[in-house]
């Protein structure tokens, strides 16, 4: 036995996996920071409203837009990775997805006026729509099989993480802080990438076989031959569907689906909901403080992510699509009848963004109106609702709709799908999270002090 041969050898797998999880914590950063820029508006409006800057406090119509625009630049940043991610790479996208982030975290936390608001908004959508494309398919792309759907959890999971780092922060830092540090994860990601091999398949795909055999080389292991041929057979069998196949019920059908579920999954109102948290809370008038009540429905998402992700193979798909829907509506239910409830004027002691109507359009301003310090318990309703509606969501609604398109989807119409799916989906959540301020009901805020009031637009008039 030679002397010099080591008792113990380190097992190859490990040493792949984990260079593997590494490369997979470097690319989902940056759905981290997706899931810090979406939900950036709920702690930044009541700062807003409460400075010293007149320049920088919005009406009604700058406030949905502040919150809404970022969904515009998402649908944009969504559509230029699919193009990206053939022709660069996903790596190369995830990386220039960076570039609007950084500029646009500059932006706000430089801004002057609204209009500098506005535009760090857009930017950061365009980042956030890039990353929300081209991460989940870096990261499955990289990935074994024994692993691929722990790892393909990872971009969800981390994402909820980001928001939940914003609420957390939005306690202890002001606006301006909230967006340097959002530059945090981006430049940390970048760094990392520099350092990653690029999607082996991605390689393959374009005839660079030698990069494809080194970056598999340093993901496995010495062992990677057999699957480099899969992906190389993969690739070769793979076909193209022109635009007269999807004239076909084999591929139009599973399109319709695809794309009917992202649009229902976007009417649930979440994005909404989650934009303007602590604004609803403040609203509604809770016991609790509202930035104190967002954090906690954040880490309630978070936990609820972890629970579904357990439950997705153990039950099945149409249960849970069924079991989500039932438990929003319910919170949802729960919420509408405590909002059309008059009832005594408590709640807590912090200031509450009211919408003033006066001259011109209506103005967001803050009041600090005596309230009674009583713990009332039916106050927890609008609380208690909210984590229902996020933890149905998280059960079937938030992830099921995602992965039924890589269930129904023939392989070889994903690009296009994928695309008009993302397209409809950011779409119907600009519509939804722009009109949502402008739909409340100040009249009966201030007639019986109840929170705000969902109406018909038709009604108003």
């Amino acid at each position: 036995m030679d002397e010099n041969q080591p008792l113990i050898r380190p097992d190859a797998s490990q040493r792949g996996n984990a260079r593997l999880y590494l490369a997979a914590f470097s690319a989902v950063l940056g759905n981290l920071n997706f899931g810090f820029s979406l939900v950036y508006p709920s702690p930044v409006i009541p700062q807003l409203q409460r400075g010293d800057d007149p320049r920088l406090r919005m009406d009604t119509q700058e406030i949905s837009w502040f919150g809404s625009i970022f969904t515009l630049g998402a649908a944009a940043g969504g559509l230029a990775a699919m193009l990206l991610n053939d022709r660069v790479g996903r790596k190369a996208s995830i990386m220039m997805a960076a570039v609007p982030s950084a500029v646009g975290y500059l932006v706000m936390a430089a801004a002057q006026n609204v209009w500098m608001l506005l535009l760090g908004r857009f930017l950061t959508g365009i980042a956030g729509g890039m990353s929300a494309s081209s991460i989940p398919v870096y990261v499955s792309e990289i990935s074994h099989p024994k692993v691929r759907g722990t790892l393909g959890s990872c971009p969800q999971l981390t994402a909820v993480f980001g928001s939940l780092a914003l609420y957390a922060l939005g306690l202890v830092l002001p606006w301006r802080w909230l967006a340097v540090a959002g530059e945090v994860p981006v430049i940390v990601m970048v760094f990392l990438l520099c350092f990653m091999p690029n999607s082996p398949r991605f390689l393959i795909t374009h005839g660079r076989r030698e990069e494809a055999c080194h970056a598999l080389q340093w993901l496995r292991g010495p062992e990677y031959m057999s699957e480099l041929l899969r992906i190389e057979h993969s690739v070769n069998t793979q076909g193209r569907v022109s635009w007269a196949e999807l004239g076909q019920p084999f591929y139009y059908k599973p399109i319709l689906i695809s794309v009917g579920m992202r649009f229902l999954q976007q009417m649930t109102g979440v994005t909404p909901i989650l934009v303007y948290l602590e604004p609803i809370f403040h609203q509604t008038q809770i016991t609790l403080e509202p930035r104190y009540d967002a954090a906690l429905v954040a880490a309630v998402r978070l936990v609820s992510v972890v629970i579904a992700a357990s439950l997705m193979d153990k039950a099945g798909r149409r249960a849970l699509l069924f079991t989500s829907g039932f438990l929003m509506f319910l919170s949802m239910l729960s919420m509408t009848m405590y909002t059309h409830t008059p009832r005594s004027h408590q709640g807590n002691t912090s200031s509450s963004p009211l919408l003033q109507w006066g001259e011109g359009p209506p103005q967001l301003t803050t009041t600090f109106e005596p309230m009674t310090t009583t713990f009332d318990p039916i106050t927890l309703i609008p609380l208690i609702s909210t984590m229902v509606v996020i933890f149905g969501y998280a059960m079937g609604w938030g992830p099921i709709t995602w992965l039924l398109m890589s269930e129904v989807l023939p392989l070889g119409a994903r690009g296009i799908a994928s695309g008009v799916c993302v397209g409809v989906s950011w779409i119907t959540a600009f519509v939804l999270t722009q009109l949502f301020m402008p739909v409340v009901e100040i009249e009966n805020y201030f007639r019986t002090g109840r929170s705000f009031t969902i109406t018909d637009s038709c009604s108003a008039t």
